[in-house]
């Protein structure tokens, strides 16, 4: 077994109605002003609110942040940050989906060491921590509480950059399962299948260990057998419970094992084409798993039967987890390719190119090239 290492710098607290432990927490962060970056959506059916009225209630200030959209810009961050400093304020509360919290640590870097976002493009490069950040998911997907990374979009490359660091990981996180129980349908089931996805690639990643492997098969075993009936009903609370705990363990098995191909093509689609981050996933996702099929060393067996919820009949073969992920994808609704999404042919070299940078800080378990990537995108097409 190789060296490894692992932390839990975060304190979580998980469970239907566990919002009301917010006050407890803010009194923790020791802040007296809250700067929250949340979005529009969620401020129309009133969960923008209820958390404003929780901290203002507890006699703490509250700014509030709601332009983020998804596939946020470097624009958005220097605006918030612009407006975090100008406020006062003491601590971050990130509302919503990976969007505003992928805004929020952005803010939390630039507040404290100043400069701009592209400056901390890669790995480890955010010198210390950041400000105190308390991160509330509103979506069962991109487990951003417990991730080490914050992906922005820089329009002027049409990008998508990644600051990876555990300095930026959110220092508290709150996980009520009531806040994901309102969720359409699709966004359900493009957010639960981004989830599944960031437990299987942390899973098979060159840079997997015991301690990401047990998250990831924690996360992999809620997931799959909760993601459809979540998807056809999301008032099933233990569906609910399900699919929140698990996609939090698969961000903390990604945090430390990173992720692979899949991610890495899936940022350009986004940049480039403006495709949400779960659905360009899923697209890709039966792609990638017959790609890395050759690098299998046995764990594609396992990922089938958390997937399929049984051990497959008789001998297994790689093909049979692309047969299962191509059927979950139906049963969810995901489109069958690329073209489906409204990526257009003539981007993909530029794509393939911009996959590469992000492949090169990765850890897919088959090694790439930007030949590879070009082929891989067409056969998604």
């Amino acid at each position: 077994m190789k060296d490894f290492s692992f932390r839990i710098p975060q304190n979580i607290e998980f469970g239907v109605g566990s919002l009301k432990k917010l006050p407890k927490i803010l009194e923790e962060a020791g802040s007296d002003h809250v700067f929250l970056v949340s979005d529009h959506g969620l401020e129309s059916i009133g969960v923008v609110k209820k958390i404003q009225d929780i901290i203002e209630n507890s006699g703490i200030k509250c700014t509030s942040y709601l332009e983020v959209v998804p596939n946020p810009t470097v624009e958005i961050v220097n605006e918030a940050a612009a407006l975090y400093k100008e406020c006062g304020a003491t601590s971050l509360v990130a509302l919503g989906g990976g969007s505003p919290m992928d805004v929020a640590k952005a803010v939390g870097v630039l507040v404290n060491y100043g400069g701009k976002i592209t400056d901390y493009e890669g790995l480890y490069k955010v010198p210390g921590p950041i400000v105190p950040m308390i991160a509330i998911p509103t979506t069962a997907g991109t487990g951003s509480e417990v991730t080490a990374s914050s992906v922005i979009t820089d329009e002027s490359r049409n990008y998508k950059l990644s600051v990876i660091s555990y300095e930026i990981i959110p220092k508290y996180a709150v996980l009520d399962p009531e806040l994901i129980m309102t969720a359409p349908a699709s966004i359900a089931a493009s957010c639960g299948i981004d989830a599944l996805i960031h437990a299987m690639e942390a899973y098979v990643s060159t840079m997997a260990t015991p301690f990401s492997d047990a998250m990831a098969e924690k996360a992999m075993e809620l997931i799959g057998g909760n993601i459809r009936r979540f998807v056809a009903n999301r008032k099933d609370e233990e569906a609910a419970c399900a699919m929140m705990a698990g996609c939090n363990f698969a961000g903390i098995a990604f945090a430390w094992a990173k992720l692979g191909n899949v991610h890495a093509m899936s940022h350009p689609v986004s940049a480039y084409f403006h495709v949400p981050h779960g659905v360009a996933n899923a697209v890709l996702l039966p792609t990638v798993v017959e790609y890395n099929a050759l690098a299998d060393n046995g764990r594609y067996e396992v990922m089938y039967s958390y997937i399929c919820g049984k051990k497959p009949a008789g001998e297994f073969k790689p093909e049979m987890l692309l047969e299962a992920v191509k059927e979950l994808n139906a049963q969810l609704g995901i489109p069958k390719s690329l073209s489906e999404v409204g990526v257009t042919e003539d981007k993909i070299p530029q794509m393939a190119e911009d996959a590469m940078k992000s492949a090169n800080v990765l850890a897919n378990p088959r090694q790439t090239t930007v030949k590879d990537m070009i082929e891989l995108y067409k056969k998604a097409f």
